[in-house]
């Protein structure tokens, strides 16, 4: 079922990565978007391979693992709809640090890097506030990763 423009545009609206952009700026990114459907059981992006754009969930669940030292999968974390993924390589140019496979049948928006840079260059006012929005997320990520780290310190420390 195809999401209507104004649907999609109220959607990512409630999402972190489109705060603050004008209504201009917002259909202007939108057009860039390409939509992704896959399947159950889908690997969207698997870790250590060269990743050149980033994704927002429109439905669906995911879950991103890493590999481990000993070659099994650790759950880092479950993506729903409204959170995006795939980001850090748009910044870093590095390849994906882990995998997403979809859990349910998903629907996401895809933004390539070289449309990014595109964005860049027709609007570079809101060009910075995606990437502040940008910031700002892995601003949390880095936080809740820093408790975790503390709580597992914690907890092996008492054994």
């Amino acid at each position: 079922m195809a999401v209507s423009s104004s649907e999609l545009k109220a959607f990512l609206l409630a999402t972190p990565f489109f705060g603050g952009l004008s209504d201009t700026s917002l259909d202007r990114l939108i057009s860039m978007l390409v939509e992704r459907r896959f399947d159950v059981g889908a690997t969207i992006v698997a870790e250590g391979e060269p990743g050149r754009s980033m994704f927002v969930v429109h439905s669906g669940e995911l879950l991103v693992s890493k590999l481990g030292h000993s070659g099994g999968s650790i759950r880092m974390a479950s993506l729903e709809p409204g959170d995006f993924f795939g980001e850090m390589t748009l910044i870093e140019m590095q390849n994906r640090s882990a995998s997403v496979v979809a859990q349910s049948p998903t629907v996401l928006y895809e933004l390539s890097a070289r449309s990014l840079y595109t964005y860049c260059k027709a609007d570079i006012h809101a060009y910075v506030l995606v990437m502040q929005n940008i910031s700002r997320e892995l601003c949390r990520r880095l936080r809740r990763a820093d408790n975790r780290i503390a709580e597992l310190l914690v907890h092996q420390a008492k054994q």
